[in-house]
Protein backbone atom coordinates (compact mmCIF):
# COMPACT_ATOMS: atom_id res chain seq x y z
CA UNK A 1 0.00 0.00 0.00
CA UNK A 2 1.01 3.31 -0.90
CA UNK A 3 -0.20 6.53 1.33
CA UNK A 4 -0.16 10.41 1.17
CA UNK A 5 0.02 11.99 4.47
CA UNK A 6 -0.98 15.53 4.02
CA UNK A 7 -0.96 17.65 7.33
CA UNK A 8 1.26 21.11 8.20
CA UNK A 9 1.23 20.16 11.96
CA UNK A 10 4.69 18.24 12.36
CA UNK A 11 3.52 16.04 15.41
CA UNK A 12 -0.29 15.53 13.41
CA UNK A 13 2.67 13.73 10.35
CA UNK A 14 5.00 12.28 12.22
CA UNK A 15 1.88 10.02 14.77
CA UNK A 16 -0.04 9.12 11.22
CA UNK A 17 3.63 7.83 10.45
CA UNK A 18 4.39 5.96 12.98
CA UNK A 19 1.02 4.62 13.28
CA UNK A 20 1.20 3.38 8.71
CA UNK A 21 4.51 2.59 8.20
CA UNK A 22 4.45 -1.07 9.16
CA UNK A 23 1.31 -1.31 6.80
CA UNK A 24 2.63 1.02 3.88
CA UNK A 25 5.25 3.08 2.12
CA UNK A 26 4.04 6.64 3.08
CA UNK A 27 4.82 10.05 2.01
CA UNK A 28 4.52 13.46 3.60
CA UNK A 29 3.45 16.51 2.35
CA UNK A 30 3.09 19.88 4.14
CA UNK A 31 0.06 21.48 2.71
CA UNK A 32 -2.25 21.02 -0.07
CA UNK A 33 -0.03 22.13 -2.78
CA UNK A 34 1.99 20.10 -1.66
CA UNK A 35 -0.53 16.94 -2.29
CA UNK A 36 -1.31 18.04 -5.27
CA UNK A 37 2.03 18.06 -6.97
CA UNK A 38 2.89 14.64 -5.09
CA UNK A 39 -0.44 12.56 -5.98
CA UNK A 40 -0.21 14.12 -9.90
CA UNK A 41 3.60 12.74 -9.82
CA UNK A 42 2.68 9.36 -8.31
CA UNK A 43 0.02 9.32 -11.45
CA UNK A 44 1.93 10.30 -14.22
CA UNK A 45 5.25 7.84 -12.93
CA UNK A 46 2.59 4.88 -13.08
CA UNK A 47 3.33 4.68 -8.71
CA UNK A 48 -0.04 5.84 -8.03
CA UNK A 49 -1.14 6.39 -3.45
CA UNK A 50 -3.58 3.97 -2.66
CA UNK A 51 -4.45 6.47 0.16
CA UNK A 52 -4.43 9.64 1.29
CA UNK A 53 -4.57 11.10 4.62
CA UNK A 54 -5.45 14.73 4.20
CA UNK A 55 -5.81 17.10 6.87
CA UNK A 56 -8.32 20.01 6.08
CA UNK A 57 -7.02 22.81 7.76
CA UNK A 58 -3.45 23.63 6.38
CA UNK A 59 -1.90 26.83 4.79
CA UNK A 60 -1.29 27.77 1.16
CA UNK A 61 -3.75 25.32 0.19
CA UNK A 62 -6.46 24.23 2.68
CA UNK A 63 -7.54 20.37 2.03
CA UNK A 64 -11.44 20.94 0.83
CA UNK A 65 -9.45 22.12 -2.54
CA UNK A 66 -6.36 19.57 -2.30
CA UNK A 67 -9.25 17.40 -2.62
CA UNK A 68 -10.89 18.70 -5.15
CA UNK A 69 -7.76 19.12 -7.13
CA UNK A 70 -7.07 15.09 -6.82
CA UNK A 71 -10.45 13.99 -8.02
CA UNK A 72 -10.30 17.07 -10.93
CA UNK A 73 -6.20 15.08 -11.83
CA UNK A 74 -8.05 11.73 -11.47
CA UNK A 75 -10.46 12.65 -13.86
CA UNK A 76 -7.94 14.36 -16.34
CA UNK A 77 -6.11 10.57 -16.13
CA UNK A 78 -9.56 8.96 -16.88
CA UNK A 79 -9.02 6.94 -13.43
CA UNK A 80 -12.43 4.75 -13.05
CA UNK A 81 -14.28 5.55 -10.17
CA UNK A 82 -13.62 2.20 -8.57
CA UNK A 83 -9.81 2.61 -9.42
CA UNK A 84 -10.00 6.12 -7.40
CA UNK A 85 -7.69 6.87 -4.54
CA UNK A 86 -9.15 6.67 -1.21
CA UNK A 87 -9.16 9.53 1.06
CA UNK A 88 -8.94 9.79 4.94
CA UNK A 89 -10.23 13.39 5.98
CA UNK A 90 -7.96 13.96 9.28
CA UNK A 91 -9.01 16.82 10.99
CA UNK A 92 -9.28 18.51 14.48
CA UNK A 93 -12.04 20.30 13.43
CA UNK A 94 -15.82 17.74 14.79
CA UNK A 95 -17.74 20.15 12.29
CA UNK A 96 -20.78 19.12 10.15
CA UNK A 97 -20.13 21.48 7.52
CA UNK A 98 -16.77 20.28 6.91
CA UNK A 99 -17.08 16.74 6.91
CA UNK A 100 -20.64 17.74 4.51
CA UNK A 101 -18.37 19.63 2.00
CA UNK A 102 -15.14 16.78 2.27
CA UNK A 103 -17.66 14.11 1.54
CA UNK A 104 -20.37 15.77 -0.60
CA UNK A 105 -18.16 18.20 -2.35
CA UNK A 106 -14.53 16.87 -2.58
CA UNK A 107 -15.39 12.55 -2.66
CA UNK A 108 -14.26 11.44 1.04
CA UNK A 109 -13.94 8.07 1.50
CA UNK A 110 -14.32 8.88 5.49
CA UNK A 111 -13.37 10.98 8.25
CA UNK A 112 -11.20 10.58 11.25
CA UNK A 113 -11.44 13.44 13.90
CA UNK A 114 -7.84 14.16 15.62
CA UNK A 115 -5.64 13.00 17.76
CA UNK A 116 -5.87 9.98 15.81
CA UNK A 117 -6.12 6.64 17.78
CA UNK A 118 -4.03 3.55 16.04
CA UNK A 119 -6.61 1.41 16.44
CA UNK A 120 -9.62 3.75 14.94
CA UNK A 121 -6.99 4.48 12.27
CA UNK A 122 -6.26 0.26 11.49
CA UNK A 123 -10.33 -0.09 11.66
CA UNK A 124 -10.97 2.21 9.15
CA UNK A 125 -8.34 0.93 6.95
CA UNK A 126 -10.00 -2.34 7.51
CA UNK A 127 -12.81 -0.90 6.57
CA UNK A 128 -11.82 0.52 3.48
CA UNK A 129 -10.51 -3.14 1.81
CA UNK A 130 -7.14 -2.67 3.06
CA UNK A 131 -4.86 -5.28 4.51
CA UNK A 132 -3.67 -4.58 7.89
Amino acid sequence: MRVLIVDDDFYCRNMLHEIMKPYAQCDIAVNGEEAVFAFKKGLESGNAYDLVCLDLVMPEMDGQQALREIRSIEKDFKVEEDGAVKVIVTTMLDDRKETHDAFFLGGATSYLVKPIEESKLVKELKNLGFSV
